[in-house]
C-alpha cells in the first residue's frame, strides 16, 4: 500500500497539509466538508502537491516536516513540483 503526503490550497490562498493513501479522494472529501475542520472553513480546496512515502511512519514524519514550513516555503515547493491540471471531480 502506498502512502502520500499532500498539500491543498484553500480558497483564501492558505495551504493545508495532510497524508492519505489516496490524496485525490482525500481532496474530494475535504471539499465535501468531510475533512479537517480547517478545510471545512476554507473551502473549496485544490490539490497542489503530492509526495509518495514508503510507509505510514515516513508519511507522518514528512507531514510534520511539511507543516513546519512557512507559507512561502510551501508555495515554492508547490511551484517546483506542479501537478497536472485537475481531472474530472478533483475540484469538487
Amino acid at each position: 500500500m502506498a502512502f502520500f503526503c499532500y498539500i491543498v490550497e484553500c480558497a483564501d490562498g492558505s495551504f493545508y497539509t495532510g497524508w492519505a493513501t489516496d490524496p485525490v479522494r482525500r481532496a474530494r472529501q475535504h471539499n465535501r466538508g468531510k475533512g479537517a475542520r480547517y478545510t471545512r472553513l476554507h473551502r473549496p480546496v485544490r490539490l497542489v502537491y503530492i509526495e509518495e512515502q514508503p510507509d505510514v511512519s515516513s508519511a507522518l514524519k514528512r507531514e510534520r516536516a511539511l507543516k513546519s514550513l512557512s507559507h512561502a516555503q510551501k508555495k515554492a515547493l508547490v511551484e517546483r513540483s506542479p501537478l497536472p491540471e485537475a481531472g474530472p471531480g478533483e475540484g469538487e
